[in-house]
């Protein structure tokens, strides 16, 4: 017989799991196939495979030229192993980007990261929310990148082989037991392999029940317009888009505050 719980009222205001209940010593049956159901949602969001070419006809419909490139990780088993390899391009893609060399303003990458599911469902919305804020900045944009097997500081090394002034990209964040599709941003000011997490700013839980894309929007802009002028990211640089008194051309659609969740 299951016991009532007096905070059951609490559930309605957070993903987590509290207030689950008992029946006699265990969990609620319920429960327990809910963890389930959970627990692989996020094991299926990290191996996934990164589906690129779902993503280019979206993309190219918004106006934007894309590239495919594979970092140094041959396969999903190796990525998840070796890090490190996920961090650098094979030497396939960094020749063809070398020959690509851009004057832009900005790259936006689009990684798998730890959640292709991620990826899937936020990075196109994330960039339609974006690019009437690129416009107001003024910003060039290189081609969109889409990468395999990528780690955060693939972006740098992408930045680098284009020789564009900053990088931004949007990734799939370690899968939780109630988030296996949050996306993550990560801005670098004039990418370089040699950059290190400290010279990063990162914006993170983009997805509707965390940081919406319209919110996520401005405060991606809000950092780029600073990075420009301060020609600078990282802890240097402190995400202040909440201030009103701090904003510059670009102003929020909504207030960030206030965004549903």
């Amino acid at each position: 017989m299951s016991i009532h719980d007096s905070w059951a009222l609490l559930r309605q205001f957070t993903d987590a799991r509290i207030a689950l209940g008992r029946s006699g010593a265990s969990l609620p049956t319920g429960e327990v196939l809910k963890f389930g159901l959970a627990h692989a949602q996020a094991r299926d969001a990290i191996h996934q495979p990164f589906d690129s070419d779902a993503l280019r006809p979206a993309l190219e419909a918004l106006g934007l030229e894309t590239l495919t490139v594979h970092s140094a990780a041959p396969d999903r088993a190796t990525y998840l192993h070796r890090p490190d390899l996920g961090r650098r391009l094979d030497d396939e893609s960094r020749a063809m980007l070398t020959r690509r060399k851009s004057d832009a303003d900005l790259l936006l990458v689009i990684g798998d990261g730890l959640s292709s599911h991620a990826v899937h469902r936020q990075s196109v919305g994330l960039i339609t929310a974006l690019l009437p804020y690129l416009d107001t900045l003024g910003l060039s944009l290189a081609p969109v990148v889409l990468a395999h097997q990528s780690r955060v500081a693939l972006g740098d090394d992408i930045g680098e082989a284009l020789g564009v002034r900053a990088v931004a990209i949007l990734i799939g964040e370690r899968p939780g037991l109630s988030s296996p599709d949050s996306l993550g941003v990560y801005l670098t000011w004039y990418p370089l392999r040699s950059r290190i997490e400290s010279e990063r700013n990162c914006i993170s839980n983009i997805r509707p029940e965390g940081l919406p894309w319209d919110a996520a929007a401005f405060k991606l802009a809000w950092l780029l317009e600073q990075a420009f002028l301060r020609r600078l990211t990282g802890v240097k640089l402190k995400d202040e888009s909440d201030n009103p008194a701090l904003h510059g051309v670009v102003k929020p659609k909504i207030n960030p505050k206030k965004a549903p969740h």
